[in-house]
Formats: structure tokens, C-alpha cells, sequence
């Protein structure tokens, strides 16, 4: 597993239901539009990449997504059911979880201890109420979700900051794919890497696809989105403008649709 080769024989199943839909989102910030009616959805199973220049509002969807911001207007489901989300908690409930780019891991702790940070297990008993944490079932635990996903370690008991970007990247994801049931949202998750651990990083995001997790990748490197996306979601001006399965796209095509230098106006599964 692994390689792009494998990721082209990847079949996305499309007679199955979005997990995770938006429509008609817009989202305004004073007088500025950054969503005007956009559009969204990610199966499970599938690798969504999620692709626009620069001010195209990428950024917001995903907040909104993620129970961030609130939309102005709009409708978000979760396998068909209508959802909102007041909090990023809300989100997290329902199961989607994200992964940002600056990590946001407590680089004096354990990799374990990033696992459950925010949601630590405590003992049983007394002790548990009295506040003392089961590090052991935790250490266990997290061993466990990162050999299912075949990320090795150099210690698992030293502090994050002494292991490597590429390392620090994969507890970062494996954290959350611990605590995701529908989504995951990977924002820039190459941008800090070397060629090396961005391999790495993309057959970790096929190995998390594969588990039936819907993966949501946000990715200026059109590089990387042709390697690991089943399907493409390009933005433009605050609206998607185009949806297609990743067959023969070129980094010539996505940039033209980014751009508006290409008519991406056809768009291919605008009602999945």
C-alpha cells in the first residue's frame, strides 16, 4: 500500500450517500462575502480534496465544517441528517475531527499523552475521582492506533518536541482518526515536510481512507492532491465550481479551474 499506482485502482463507491454535505453556505464577515452559496460533500471511503486559490474560502467552509464559525445561511448534513453546529465540541460529537496545519500538539508530552489530551482516561475507583489519570491504558491505547494505522515511533514515552516534523505530523492525524467517526479534515498536512515524510504523510492519509473514514484533504500542492484524491472540490469566489473524480487530471486542469482560466462551470456531481 502506499503509492500512487495504488491509489489509481482505488474505487470510490458512488452509489453510496455523502457522509458529510453542505448547501448554499455563505458566510459574510462585515461587508466581505467569503462563502456565497457554496457547496460540499465527502463520502466515506474517499479522499476529498478540497482546492482553491487564495481567498476562494476554503478556509471558512472548513470552520464552518468543523464548528468554528456559524454560517449565515446554508444546511449541513451527517448521512443524510440535518446537523448544527454551534462549537467545535458540537463537531467532535458528531464525529468529525480536524487536523491543522500549525498541529497543535503540547510538545512537552508524550505522544499517548497527546492522544487523549483534552479527553483523559482516569482510573478507576477512588483515585479516578479524585483526579488521577490511568497513563498506563492510555499509553496502551494509543500504541494500538498507531500500529493500526503502521506508524512507527522512535519512543513512545518522549516528548513530542524531540521527535521528528514528519513524526510529530503522524500523531497529530493518528489523534484524531482515534476520535473521528465520519470526517476528517486534514488542513495543509505536507506544507512543513521534506519529500521523504510527505510520502509518508500521503500513505498514512490512504491507509485512514481505507478504513472508511471520509478524508477531507485542504492542499495548495495540486502535486499531492492528484497522488492521494479520489475526488476534487474546486472553489472559487466563495462557490464550488467544479466536483470530478480524480481520472487524468492534470495540475494544468485544477490550476486553470482555480484560476477561472479554464469554463470549470460543467461540474460533475453537483448533487451526489
Amino acid at each position: 500500500m502506499g503509492n500512487a499506482a495504488e491509489n489509481l485502482t482505488h474505487t470510490p463507491d458512488d452509489s453510496a450517500g455523502p457522509i458529510l454535505e453542505a448547501r448554499g453556505i455563505s458566510k459574510s464577515f462585515g461587508h466581505v462575502e467569503a462563502l456565497r452559496g457554496a457547496d460540499f460533500s465527502a463520502r466515506a471511503g474517499e479522499v476529498t480534496a478540497l482546492i482553491g486559490d487564495n481567498g476562494a474560502g476554503k478556509s471558512t467552509l472548513v470552520k464552518i465544517l468543523s464548528g468554528v464559525y456559524k454560517a449565515n445561511a446554508g444546511e449541513i448534513f451527517i448521512r443524510g441528517r440535518k446537523v448544527s453546529f454551534d462549537s467545535p465540541a458540537a463537531a467532535h460529537a458528531a464525529g468529525i475531527e480536524t487536523v491543522y496545519q500549525d498541529l497543535s500538539v503540547a510538545q512537552d508530552l508524550s505522544p499517548a499523552a497527546n492522544m487523549f489530551m483534552g479527553r483523559e482516561k482516569l482510573l478507576p475507583g477512588l483515585l479516578g475521582r479524585l483526579g488521577f489519570l490511568d497513563n498506563a491504558a492510555m499509553r496502551r491505547e494509543s500504541l494500538l492506533a498507531f500500529q493500526r494505522l503502521k506508524v512507527s515511533l522512535k519512543d513512545m514515552d518522549t516528548p513530542v518536541a524531540s521527535l521528528s516534523g514528519g513524526q510529530r505530523q503522524s500523531v497529530a492525524i493518528c489523534r484524531s482518526i482515534m476520535w473521528a467517526r465520519s470526517v476528517v479534515f486534514m488542513d495543509e498536512p505536507t506544507a512543513a515536510l521534506g519529500v521523504v515524510q510527505t510520502g509518508r504523510t500521503l500513505d498514512l492519509i490512504r491507509r485512514i481512507r481505507d478504513t472508511g473514514i471520509a478524508v477531507v484533504l485542504i492542499s495548495h500542492n495540486m502535486r499531492d492532491v492528484i497522488q492521494v484524491a479520489d475526488v476534487i472540490e474546486v472553489l472559487r469566489l466563495g462557490r464550488r465550481i467544479a466536483r470530478m473524480p480524480n481520472k487524468g487530471v492534470t495540475v494544468q486542469d485544477l490550476v486553470g479551474a482555480m484560476t477561472g482560466a479554464l469554463d470549470a462551470e460543467t461540474e460533475e456531481g453537483a448533487t451526489p
